[in-house]
């Protein structure tokens, strides 16, 4: 059975090249997505990220020419969670693209107050990179 999916975008007023190096730095991700955890830390080539549901594991894709930000997000259960994420470049701007997946077993509740948490990220990912510049 093919899972629901929901496309939450936000529009950037920065070069998407600014965008993807700034968003594919697993460090920064406390600075702009506390939605998925408060602190990050590096152990080898491997990333754990401190959440309210323990520490979670986050491989994202080989960093690339094509905005490419897909993550892969490791529960403590074991479940690996793939994120479908993009910097489409638009010009002197750019879109970021976040595809919300519904995982099996999740209560409509659950998967809007996922998808408002991944939009509040996306807007403090704009306001963090827009204020850099």
């Amino acid at each position: 059975m093919a899972s629901e999916s929901r496309y939450l975008t936000e529009r950037i007023d920065r070069p998407a090249h600014e965008v993807y190096a700034y968003a594919s730095n697993p460090a920064h991700l406390p600075q702009w997505a506390p939605g998925l955890g408060s602190a990050v830390e590096k152990v080898g080539d491997a990333w754990f990220v401190e959440t309210g549901m323990g520490r979670v594991g986050l491989a994202f894709a080989p960093s690339n020419d094509f905005g490419v930000l897909d993550h892969d997000v490791t529960l403590p259960s074991g479940e690996v969670v793939y994120n479908p994420m993009r910097v489409i470049k638009d010009g002197d701007a750019c879109e970021v693209v976040f595809t919300l997946r519904r995982r099996e077993g999740m209560t409509d509740e659950e998967f809007e107050r996922d998808a408002a948490a991944v939009a509040a990220d996306l807007a403090r990912l704009k306001r963090m990179v827009e204020d850099r510049a």
